[in-house]
């Protein structure tokens, strides 16, 4: 489909211009006589401004009607060529602007706008027809005067129905834009609400999908990973809901950082959140070098074979953590679970938060509530557990170690978490000396192989003082 596009301010000038100068033409025309010529066309003969004197008035001085008469013809010839010329540029408008409105027509389909346009560009092309018909047998009966009018008047018509079109066509592609985007925003949201279903059923009590193949002869580190970045994403929607009720408490949430690491500086105010995850990971990983994580005291206590371990692993895999814990009270992980919520939620934080102990003392007392602060807890305490059940199940010893504050950063056992903290290449520079402010996620060793602990940098590193 041909694109019409509107013309510039400045072809609109040359329109108006262009038509005046029609209009000068028509009333320097309408000043002249009109003659008869053998073939009956009119022509217009233009009267001189000068008075000639008679024939005989000055001595010497020849009549000049022949003259006048020759010139006359002459410009009656230019005048009829340009009407013609006028009429035939008037109608090859008139039929572009029916092509463009018959290509509208098309989509939507109408098939009265389609015939409409089809005879209005047969009957251009008709008169076009009839005019070189006239044109070649000389048989031209037009008034020049009126045709460059008329012809001029067709003319500015035709493009101003192009122009209405092209606006109409303007307007229905706003309009299906407008759509586009209503459509995209709609997707949008869907697509958002979709991943915030995804994310709650990784972070929620569903069976870890993931590893129902899993066999124990198959073990390996890589499953290890795969369940520690399960655990970590557990962790952080549960700090995610401990901020939250912070922030409801009225908390001040940069003292809070500052009580757990003091003297810590951020590169960004909302760095601090990866203080609070510090917290719980180091809190929930306590005693997990212990083959019970460290739930007896008796150190005689027998340890599990490895498949032993591995068992425990699948059947917790896929159990909902607050079902499992009201059917089994007295299990491991029960046990597990309580110890790890008394350690990690301090009882001034919760009667902070929900304005009493009920949920601690429920705790204490072998119950387990039923609230979302504590579901997600539970969660969050499964995961670990598992993380430890499958650790143990790996025939190569498992262990975790924890970066201490200023240890000088090592990109074999330790991952920057605050990349924009630093300069690019700078960690790899010898002449910096980057210590660390605090670990986020503490590392693992299987056998000889190496999980990378994951620490803050601080925003600013600080060469060493030459001497």
């Amino acid at each position: 489909m041909e694109t019409i596009r509107p013309k510039s301010a400045l072809n609109h000038s040359n329109n108006k211009s262009r038509l005046a100068r029609t209009f000068q033409k028509v009333i320097n025309l309408r000043t002249a006589t009109r003659i008869a010529s053998s073939n009956g066309i009119g022509t217009s003969v233009l009267i001189s401004q000068h008075k000639f004197p008679q024939e005989g008035s000055i001595p010497g001085q020849k009549t000049s009607s022949h003259a006048d008469k020759h010139g006359g013809s002459k410009l009656k010839q230019k005048a009829v060529l340009e009407a013609v010329v006028a009429k035939v540029f008037a109608s090859v408008t008139s039929i572009k602007a029916a092509y463009v409105e018959l290509q509208m027509a098309q989509y939507p389909y109408n098939s009265d706008a389609i015939q409409a346009a089809d005879q209005a560009v047969v009957e251009e092309l008709r008169a076009l027809s009839e005019l070189k018909r006239k044109f070649l047998k000389k048989e031209l009966d037009l008034s020049p005067q009126v045709t460059l009018m008329l012809a001029e008047i067709q003319e500015q018509q035709s493009l101003m129905r192009t122009y209405e079109i092209t606006i109409k066509k303007l307007e229905s592609d706003v309009e299906e834009k407008d759509s586009d985007i209503a459509l995209l925003h709609k997707q949008l949201e869907d697509c958002t609400a979709v991943n915030k279903s995804l994310e709650k059923k990784l972070n929620s009590s569903g069976p870890l999908s993931m590893f129902d193949n899993i066999q124990f002869t198959t073990l390996n580190p890589s499953h290890f990973v795969q369940v520690l970045h399960c655990t970590l994403r557990s962790v952080r929607s549960f700090v995610k809901m401990m901020i939250k009720e912070m922030e409801l408490a009225k908390w001040d949430l940069d003292s809070a950082a500052q009580t757990i690491e003091p003297g810590v500086v951020f590169a960004k105010q909302s760095h601090s959140c990866l203080v609070f995850e510090s917290f719980v990971c180091k809190t929930m990983l306590g005693d997990f070098n212990c083959h019970d994580f460290g739930l007896t005291k008796d150190s005689a206590s027998k340890k599990l074979d490895p498949e032993q371990y591995f068992n425990k692993f699948k059947n917790l895999k896929s159990a909902h953590p607050k079902s499992f814990l009201v059917q089994n009270p007295n299990s491991s992980f029960a046990k597990f679970t309580r110890t790890k919520y008394l350690n990690l939620v301090h009882a001034k934080m919760e009667c902070s938060f929900f304005g009493n102990l009920n949920q601690r003392k429920l705790v204490a007392s072998s119950g387990f509530p039923d609230t979302a602060f504590f579901t997600a807890f539970a969660e969050m305490a499964r995961r670990f557990w598992l993380l430890h059940c499958l650790g143990f199940s790996i025939h190569d010893q498992v262990s975790v170690f924890q970066v201490k504050k200023n240890c000088k950063f090592s990109e074999v056992y330790m991952e920057n978490v605050s990349e924009e903290s630093l300069f690019s290449g700078e960690i790899n520079d010898a002449n910096v000396d980057t210590r660390v402010s605090f670990t986020v996620v503490p590392g693992f060793k299987i056998g000889k192989t190496v999980i990378q602990s994951q620490v803050y940098l601080p925003p600013e590193t600080i060469p060493p003082v030459s001497r």
